[in-house]
């Protein structure tokens, strides 16, 4: 789901993009040797048009979530992008150059083509491999009364968010709020705050100098259910539908639209 580099933890997906986006300058670089004609800043200008389009499609598509607070859309740490509109926004932005620039048609091409089939391939496997094993981890964790209790026991046969977190993370915090609202909002969905690490004493006391009220706070003093779904970053919330199959995931504080796509893969698909 996630990868460390040192202090840095990336989501899966963001890794692999970064990646695409790397390899693409490479051939860029070398193809621009050979042909004398240099293409990493059409890279680059490729790279923008895709995160910006995949932004305003994003936005478009869970704008009633922004209304009330416009400054949302500009701040992109929710992490909410549109993967169809960003690969028009890079179909569109290589088009452009390609037609603006003659010169450079053969080595961009190549360049862009190779980021692209990197990133469709390695996505596409991650995204099959995680399809055939995501059920709910077979887990019994302690509650702030110090009660162990299974997962499967919280789901019930109910779809279940699962959130990863800690009082010493400020994206926890910030997002902290929206999954309390969520929580009393959707009473057919289980939500379960599972705590990394720390003592109950320091729990309660972020819970009463934040006025939260969650019903369902779990204990992961080993960091059990952090390896068992391959998390290495906070925070990070899980969707399960009502099978108990993993449906959908994020890593980095949820905003009201981030969290609204992620439920929306929780509800049962329609024949």
């Amino acid at each position: 789901m996630s990868v460390s580099l040192g202090p840095l933890s990336l989501a899966l997906g963001h890794l692999l993009v970064l990646l695409a986006f790397v390899l693409a300058l490479l051939v860029g670089g070398l193809l621009g040797r050979r042909y004398r004609q240099p293409v990493a800043g059409q890279v680059a200008d490729i790279a923008w048009g895709a995160i910006l389009l995949a932004r305003i499609g994003f936005v478009i598509a869970y704008w009633p979530h922004y209304r009330d607070q416009p400054w949302g859309v500009i701040d992109i740490r929710d992490g909410g992008f549109d993967v169809v509109w960003g690969l028009t926004g890079a179909a569109i932005t290589t088009a452009y150059k390609l037609w603006r620039q003659p010169a450079v048609r053969r080595p961009l091409t190549l360049a862009a083509g190779a980021g692209l089939l990197f990133w469709s391939f390695t996505a596409g496997t991650v995204a099959l491999i995680e399809r055939q094993a995501r059920g709910l981890p077979a887990l019994s964790l302690p509650t702030l009364s110090e009660a162990s209790v299974p997962l499967s026991g919280l789901a019930q046969g109910q779809p279940m968010v699962i959130n990863l977190w800690a009082t010493w993370c400020p994206p926890c915090v910030r997002e902290m709020p929206v999954l309390a609202e969520a929580q009393q909002r959707y009473p057919e969905i289980r939500f379960v705050f599972v705590n990394q690490g720390e003592p109950p004493e320091t729990i309660r006391r972020f819970l009463q100098n934040h006025g939260l009220r969650l019903e369902h706070v779990l204990l992961d003093t080993r960091g059990e259910l952090a390896r068992a779904v391959g998390s290495h970053g906070l925070p990070t919330t899980l969707f399960y539908n009502a099978r108990g199959q993993q449906v959908a995931s994020h890593m980095g504080a949820l905003s009201q639209a981030t969290l609204a796509r992620g439920l929306e893969r929780l509800r049962p698909a329609t024949p």
